[in-house]
């Protein structure tokens, strides 16, 4: 067992030639044996893929080395990546800094539900060490699904042909800021070997997740006027990740069967307290509010697979059938004790409040394919086939009533706090949503001479049944359907032995996300006024443009430029029906329809090599810059997408000590501004920067121990919120309130330990 299992914690397999693109983590041809492979003191880079589509490939190499925890702890290192999560949170993906339902997730190239109302998938529910590599689709493609505006994340799980042999992980973590609890383990173990005719995969990881953070806010009046209140708030994120993931891939009646799986559960305790402070003067007798916020969260995400490939037909046919849930439930109370309302300072308490909500969501999709490959003359392959997929989410979001009550001044005794009264549904939390589609396709691809090119045509159908028991009867049900052709066409044209141009075009969309398709009208949801879905909703489209340039450096490096702009119609935005709200006159019932057009543009760098052409072979750099921009006009002007931010940068080092069999390496990385501008209130956000560093040493042949360190800088994000009582107050800048709120955590540690077997 030689230590590359070590390092890398994860073998890409060799794969034979003629496999198909790995959207659906095809892998063909012989394993790699672990045993011969050995340490090479080589830094690990982004691969440099012969997929015509431009795509960006990281082998778990290019990350393991920092110890991420999640896929999104590693995604945050690549181009155009951004979050607008909290503070060292990495969840919803906002490729090009687009809103995280603009991005397509997909798991060993199959989609996966998300448990947001956006349709997007938290990609910090998985477990960094399950992944074989990551792929970033820039375009789009016929045989895959058109909801990709921004681009596609393909995460590719080990399978049974990655690894030959096994290793166990063991971790500790370290949370020095913490007084929630200091320390934390990360414990692993995946094996994969031949068992009967085939080859089975077995992985198993359990990890505990903590995120101290420290927020403090100021209210005022308005920009620049009187401070009304200051908030000292805690917010501790407790938890542990279980994921399990099993692999078998075995001939099977002159073909190949391939069946996969992957569960993974979040137990996740969240404890928000805060005091507020009458004027910021921050003593107990100005103490003016104390809530106690906690919100328990357990989410199962399961994923199942089975596909067969085998020639017949004059070509290659493929079937895949697949399962994938989600179950989100959660539990969440608010307790709160109002002072000052008179006279009398703390402790005479003089109002408590308490509120209770659940939430039960269940995401099913069942998914089916056929899919059939033949050689044409001249070098080309057509590709055809059938996508079907049956989706059902149902959403249950109850409360019980409000306990509230006055509380008698000292020594008259505290009332006693009744029990919670039974759950009912909020408006519009008592829903079924079923979306059936049937997607066709048809794609050539072909090669000439210095050119690769793939042109296809992709037909979406899509039936959506909303059903909303929280409404009349007479409106419960609500039935949408539309149709979407969706051409793309990609070029990759190689002009020498170093350099290549890439070229791709492709029609997309993004369909509404389901809280506007609820029929239910939501009392004051905006502002003081209300909100009523549209279940009538189409989809956003866009015609999208990419255009990069790659150059290889030495033996392994690669240095890219990509300009891309995607031109969007159909933009759902929020409208006013000019009907009277249920606070009176001045208020209305907003909706939103399909009523805009939008633009989103930028510029890629990036760069990925080891020094070799310089003599130094040992040490890896990274760098890539993204400059993202876009143009909208809503309600109050013209800004750019909500939640965009202006730039996204990472770079770093890594460098081998071969003589010493040791390492380290560290890496930076900084964020832009976004702004963020809907009815009746407006956010600006800015993070600081994150650095982390690494350490590693071999010890024998068999044991790698790594110590990391992330969050060096105590990094923060910073929020300016704009609030107002509605809209004309909004465009008058008449202020309900101005808050600057500022968020911290410290830095974490980790101390890893990989032993082969």
């Amino acid at each position: 067992m030689k230590l590359k299992l070590l390092v890398g914690a994860a073998l890409a397999p060799v794969l034979a030639a003629g496999a198909a693109f790995a959207q659906d983590a095809d892998v063909q041809g012989p394993v790699t044996a672990v045993e011969d492979v050995i340490v090479t003191g080589q830094p690990a880079m982004r691969n440099r893929t012969d997929d015509v589509v431009p795509t960006l490939s990281y082998d778990l190499d290019y990350f393991q080395r920092f110890e991420p925890l999640t896929v999104g702890d590693a995604l945050k290192r690549v181009p155009s990546v951004a979050f607008l999560s909290d503070v060292l949170e990495y969840d919803g993906v906002r490729l090009r800094g687009l809103d995280a339902g603009y991005t397509k997730i997909l798991i060993d190239g199959q989609e996966v539900p998300g448990s947001g109302v956006d349709r997007s998938f938290f990609v910090d529910r998985i477990p960094a060490e399950l992944i074989e590599r990551v792929e970033v689709v820039r375009s789009s493609s016929a045989n895959r699904s058109g909801d990709a505006l921004a681009g596609t994340i393909n995460i590719v799980l080990r399978d049974a042909l990655s690894i030959d042999g096994g290793y166990i992980r063991l971790g500790a973590l370290m949370f020095p800021d913490s007084d929630y609890g200091r320390f934390g383990g990360t414990y692993g173990a995946v094996w994969g070997g031949e068992v009967g005719p085939g080859r089975l995969l077995l992985g198993a990881n359990v990890q505990d997740r903590r995120n101290p953070k420290n927020k403090y806010s100021m209210r005022y009046d308005e920009p620049g006027g009187t401070l009304d209140n200051t908030e000292v708030q805690t917010d501790v994120r407790d938890g542990t990740d279980y994921a399990f993931n099993a692999s078998y891939e075995v001939p099977l009646a002159g073909g190949m069967l391939d069946l996969s799986g992957v569960f993974v559960r979040t137990d996740r305790y969240q404890d928000e307290d805060s005091l507020e402070y009458e004027g910021g003067i921050e003593t107990e007798a100005n103490l003016s509010v104390v809530n106690d916020n906690d919100l328990d969260i357990r989410t199962d995400n399961l994923s199942l697979r089975g596909r067969y490939e085998r020639e017949m037909f004059g070509g290659e046919t493929t079937f895949k059938l697949g399962y994938a849930s989600i179950d989100d439930q959660q539990y969440e109370f608010e307790a709160e004790s109002e002072y000052l309302r008179d006279s009398n300072p703390f402790p005479d308490e003089d109002r408590f409040t308490l509120d209770s909500q659940r939430v039960d969501i269940r995401d099913e999709e069942w998914k089916a394919a056929i899919e059939h490959k033949i050689a044409l003359s001249g070098a080309m392959e057509l590709e055809f086939g059938v996508q079907a997929n049956w989706k059902t989410r149902d959403s249950l979001v109850e409360e019980t009533p409000r306990i509230r009550f006055n509380v008698p001044n000292a020594p008259a005794p505290r009332p006693t706090v009744p029990d919670f009264g039974p759950f009912s549904p909020v408006d519009g939390g008592d829903a079924t949503i079923e979306e059936n589609r049937i997607d066709p396709y048809v794609m050539v691809s072909g090669k000439s001479g210095a050119l690769r090119w793939e042109a296809g045509l992709r037909y979406e159908t899509t039936d959506v049944t909303v059903t909303d028991r929280t409404v009349p009867a007479a409106q419960q049900v609500t039935e949408n359907d539309y149709a979407e052709l969706l051409p793309s066409f990609s070029l990759r044209w190689r002009l020498n032995d170093t350099d290549r141009v890439i070229f791709s075009a492709a029609r997309t969309l993004r369909r509404p996300n389901f809280d506007r398709l609820s029929p239910a009208l939501l009392e004051e949801e905006v502002g003081d006024s209300d909100f009523l879905g549209n279940p009538g909703l189409q989809p956003e489209t866009a015609i999208g443009f990419d255009l990069g340039f790659e150059r290889r450096l030495g033996r392994r490096g690669v240095v890219g430029i990509n300009a891309f702009y995607r031109d969007i119609t159909d933009l759902i935005e929020e409208v006013n029906t000019g009907l009277e709200g249920s606070e009176g006159p001045g208020t209305f019932i907003y909706t939103v329809d399909n009523v805009g057009d939008g633009k989103v543009y930028g510029l890629e760098f990036d760069l990925s090599t080891p020094l070799d052409f310089i003599g130094m072979d040992s040490t890896g750099v990274f760098l890539n810059y993204s400059w993202l921009d876009s143009e909208i006009t809503d309600f109050a002007g013209e800004r750019r997408f909500n939640g965009q931010s202006d730039y996204v940068l990472n770079f770093g080092f890594t460098q081998d000590l071969p003589t010493w069999g040791a390492a380290f390496g560290a890496t930076y990385r900084k964020q832009g501004e976004a702004y963020d501008r809907v009815l009746a209130e407006e956010v600006r956000t800015t993070y600081g920067a994150d650095l982390e560093v690494f350490i590693e040493k071999q010890i024998g042949e068999n044991v790698v121990v790594r110590l990391t360190g992330s969050n060096l800088l105590d990094s923060s994000k910073d929020e300016v919120f704009d609030k107002f009582d509605n809209v004309g107050d909004q465009l008058a800048r008449d202020y309900d309130e101005y808050e600057l709120e500022t968020e911290s955590a410290g830095p974490v540690y980790q101390l890893v330990m990989r032993v082969a077997f």
